[in-house]
């Protein structure tokens, strides 16, 4: 009895420590299972990482590769073009080049009587534009003046005769046709949306035929020019583009290639100064071109009177001293006689000569405008009906 009571004290016993050794294993058991879970969690964030990573840098590289393939077809595409226009492959054209490639090939050369002419090469005196394909070409009247005969060498080398269909010496233009067709023609553009600091590009044929299509550029200098040369007012566009002998009949251009004037060198001649060359503005062009096509002359309003302008004393009066009336004109029917003084015309007071153009220039023919003249010091009011006269001033 005593040695089972022993056995089961002591299994007893050994229980109870078996179940404290259980204890200590569980106890144990979930420490491991903690540190189980921190590693797992360690180990899935890194590979969330790696994955993560892998995938940025999958979507990245399709990204660019795209990217670069959409600009190796721009690149391709420009290569092409520049292939096409004539330019080394990969180098971009510029405004000039442009303007130079549409409007090169319908600048033509021009030389009258006594210019040299020697085995078909042409010492042009001036430079042209074709403005219409069928081979209708606007210059300088003064490029062409006195001559009777007037050939043209096209941007190509060909050399043809031309004919004259009309001239406007107050204007300083002119308008020549040659026998061909299917011509490259210049645009004209629109001169009053020109701004100063505007890009201008010139080309011509300055010097003759050994400088022809020369290209120059520069800026917009100025606008609305008044520029007074043989008796005439022009109106002008100024700028810093250089404009030699030969460029007269040219045109001056914006970065359009459009034509915005018709380049003078003789405006210039009286300026002596670097920098300053001038254009007849385009849209003066147009109109005159259109008359010159159509009458083969320039029909503008007149008075009909010759003067100058005159001061008396302390400036008390200013006006056009009249010199002499056309007979049959409308100063003639108004009564006007010779030492009358024009005073106020058109309700505008008058100061110089120049002045009465401005006035004329708002008017067509058959316009009815007022007119105070002084005569043996009393001031006398009438009404001159304008008129077209075409005679030379004097």
């Amino acid at each position: 009895m005593n040695d089972n009571k022993f056995k089961e004290v002591k299994d007893a016993k050994w229980e109870s420590a078996d179940i404290n050794n259980v204890g200590i294993k569980f106890i144990n058991n979930r420490k491991k299972f903690k540190i189980r879970i921190i590693i797992y969690s360690i180990i899935f964030v890194l590979i969330a990482a790696i994955s993560g990573g892998v995938s940025g840098a999958y979507i990245v590289k399709e990204y660019y590769s795209k990217t670069n393939d959409s600009a190796d077809q721009s690149l391709i595409g420009a290569k092409n073009e520049n292939v096409q226009t004539g330019h080394a492959s990969g180098v971009s054209e510029n405004s000039i080049n442009r303007i130079s490639k549409i409007v090169g090939p319908t600048v033509v050369g021009i030389s009258g009587d006594g210019k040299k002419l020697l085995d078909q090469k042409i010492d042009e005196s001036g430079s042209g534009i074709i403005f219409d394909s069928n081979g209708y070409i606007v210059t300088n009247y003064h490029v062409i003046e006195g001559d009777s005969k007037v050939k043209i060498r096209l941007s190509g080398g060909k050399i043809l005769d031309s004919n004259v269909v009309g001239t406007d010496q107050k204007s300083d233009l002119a308008v020549l046709k040659i026998n061909a067709k299917n011509l490259p023609a210049a645009t004209f553009g629109d001169s009053s949306k020109v701004k100063v600091g505007d890009l201008a590009v010139a080309i011509g044929n300055p010097f003759g035929q050994e400088f022809e299509g020369s290209v120059t550029a520069g800026i917009i200098s100025a606008l609305n020019r008044k520029i007074q040369y043989g008796g005439s007012t022009y109106k002008v566009i100024q700028t810093d583009a250089a404009i030699n002998p030969g460029n007269s009949g040219g045109p001056l251009c914006n970065e359009k290639g459009e034509i915005i004037g018709i380049n003078s060198l003789k405006l210039g001649s009286d300026q002596n100064a670097q920098g300053m060359g001038f254009a007849i503005s385009i849209n003066e062009v147009k109109d005159i071109i259109r008359s010159l096509m159509s009458t083969g002359k320039v029909s503008r309003p007149s008075l009909g009177i010759y003067g100058q302008s005159v001061v008396s004393e302390k400036n008390k009066i200013t006006g056009v001293y009249i010199k002499e009336v056309v007979p049959g004109s409308g100063a003639a029917a108004a009564g006007i006689k010779p030492t009358d003084i024009i005073i106020e015309l058109d309700k505008k007071k008058i100061i110089k000569f120049e002045d009465i153009s401005d006035i004329l220039d708002k008017h067509k023919i058959g316009d009815s405008i007022s007119c105070k003249i002084l005569r043996n010091k009393k001031v006398i009011q009438t009404k001159i009906i304008l008129s077209d006269i075409t005679a030379k001033n004097k």
